[in-house]
């Protein structure tokens, strides 16, 4: 979504088509949650308010199907609080179902409902994907089979460089770039885990 990547890519690439996929778009909504979760429980603890907010971050960030059984049982004691993160995830949760419709009318429906919330970083999210409105719908007509989850695969190779200063061979960060991109094949020196 950063606009000096959109100029190059413009350039460079003109016949390409940019898609703001999904998991950029539910990062940004996901980092909007969290701001306004560690408002909430900033102010709670100032209050002298019971701090139900403290250590929640994942609990409000995961999608539901990924949570644990016990962290259902928080969230929906959660749930049960008048709070403004709480209304961030509600929201969250709604516009998940944007990915779902396949009718303009309805993820438009869906986008409005993000605008009208009262929570200021949602809607900051909210106007951030307005005006990306074209890269969004691109993942649409792209009819989600373009990700860029191939090029974020290659930030593994960037954290397995940053980890292997101190290595001896050149043959040791090999084999840990093998490992670490996962469906590569490893060379036959390669140690063999049982």
């Amino acid at each position: 979504m950063w606009q000096a990547y959109l100029k190059v890519i413009a350039k460079k690439a003109p016949q390409a088509i940019h898609v703001l996929d999904r998991f950029h778009v539910v990062q940004k909504i996901g980092k909007a949650i969290d701001k306004v979760r560690a408002a909430k429980a900033k102010q709670l603890k100032a209050d002298g308010y019971e701090e139900v907010l403290k250590g929640e971050r994942w609990l409000l960030l995961k999608r539901p199907e990924n949570l644990s059984d016990k962290q259902v049982v928080k969230l929906s004691e959660l749930l049960q609080y008048n709070l403004k993160s709480i209304g961030s995830y509600l929201t969250k949760e709604e516009f998940q179902q944007f990915w779902r419709y396949r009718y303009p009318g309805l993820r438009r429906k869906v986008s409005r409902c993000a605008m009208r919330s009262k929570i200021e970083p949602v809607k900051a999210v909210a106007r951030t994907l307005r005006s990306k409105r074209e890269l969004l719908l691109n993942w649409f007509r792209a009819e989600g089979k373009l990700s860029s989850g191939v090029v974020e695969g290659f930030n593994n190779a960037k954290l397995v460089t940053r980890k292997s200063y101190g290595l001896r061979t050149q043959n040791a960060y090999e084999t840990i770039l093998y490992r670490s991109l996962d469906a590569l094949p490893e060379p036959e020196f390669t140690h063999k885990f049982f």
